[in-house]
């Protein structure tokens, strides 16, 4: 039952993957979850996510943010990155994972996810059949829903540990 929600990879931080190799797979697109994956909690980009996204678009990928967020946090994290962005995205749900690839032009099998979150950004990453990558939070600071879900989060990666053992 729990595996619903298990995630592909896990990494520890989405600076640490080894993008190319992921293109040596046949991925050519890559959507983002902004909060926790890229920059802290409703942080600003930085020049790390700044660089990453230069560095991902002279491999060759092309890359689309997906962010539950509303449009103005989403257009202010993307100023200097500008990448195409698809806000308020209703994670779970299908719908923004499907805008993304569209916008991308790509599908589910030459897209990956990269995501902090199991119940949103994983569980949503696998409903649309695309393969996905967990990465570790980059700060506890997180709204209390969030909070509340990692309780869960760490049952389902208990579980997912035992599973890849």
């Amino acid at each position: 039952m729990l595996s619903r929600f298990y995630p592909d990879r896990i990494e520890k931080s989405v600076y640490d993957i080894d993008f190319e190799n992921l293109y040596s797979l046949g991925k050519r697109g890559i959507l983002f979850d902004i909060d926790n994956t890229l920059v802290e909690h409703g942080a600003d980009a930085d020049k790390q996510s700044e660089g990453l996204f230069v560095r991902l678009h002279a491999i060759g990928f092309k890359t689309c943010i997906i962010s539950n967020n509303d449009e103005e946090r989403v257009r202010r994290f993307n100023k200097n990155i500008k990448t195409d962005y698809v806000f308020k995205a209703g994670k779970p749900k299908k719908r923004g994972y499907i805008s993304g690839m569209k916008i991308m032009g790509t599908g589910p099998l030459e897209t990956i996810f990269i995501g902090d979150q199991i119940f949103t950004d994983i569980y949503g990453a696998k409903r649309a059949g695309i393969d996905n990558i967990l990465v570790e939070r980059i700060s506890d600071a997180e709204e209390i829903q969030i909070v509340l879900k990692r309780i869960f989060e760490k049952i389902v990666l208990r579980s997912y540990k035992k599973h890849v053992k």
